[in-house]
This record gives structure tokens, sequence and C-alpha cells, in this order.
């Protein structure tokens, strides 16, 4: 009996394991067409490192730090200063 119990919960566990899906932990970044939608979902832009500084000067909004999100809009970045979309 107690052979047959260790068979069981050892298929079970090896089922379950192989049936759960791995799942990322970084969603990929989005890619926005333009600066305007890009700033309905972030209003100061996306930076690509939290000590960026505008080159442009004083901003309205903070901009969102996030590298993948940048990376994936750098074509937004027209001044190269690693803030996409600034505002």
């Amino acid at each position: 009996m107690r052979r047959i119990s260790a068979i069981l919960l050892s298929t079970t566990l090896l089922l379950s394991v192989s049936t759960i899906s791995p799942t990322t932990t970084d969603a990929a970044a989005k890619t926005f067409n333009n600066c305007t939608e890009l700033n309905k979902t972030y209003k100061g832009g996306v930076a690509k490192a939290a000590n960026i500084k505008n080159k442009g000067g004083k901003t309205k909004y903070t901009p969102f730090v996030s590298k993948e999100i940048y990376d994936a809009n750098i074509k937004s970045d027209r001044d190269k200063d690693g803030i996409a979309c600034e505002r």
C-alpha cells in the first residue's frame, strides 16, 4: 500500500509540474506609433534611466523610467537625450 501511494504521489507531482506553463516576469514592452499615443499612457514620456537629465530644459511632467519601454520606443527620442516623448 505504501508503494502504491508513493507511485501515485510521484505521478501526480510529475503531471502537475509538466502542465504548468512558464510565465515571464517581464512583459513585452509596448511600442507606440507616435508621441501622442505614448503620452496618453506616460504623460512625461519615458526615460531610459532615473539619472537622465532633459537637454531641452524644464519639462511639465516627470518622465516614467523604464529601459525596456524606452528601448522599444527609441525612435521617438528625437534629441537623443535618453527621454522619449518628454513634455
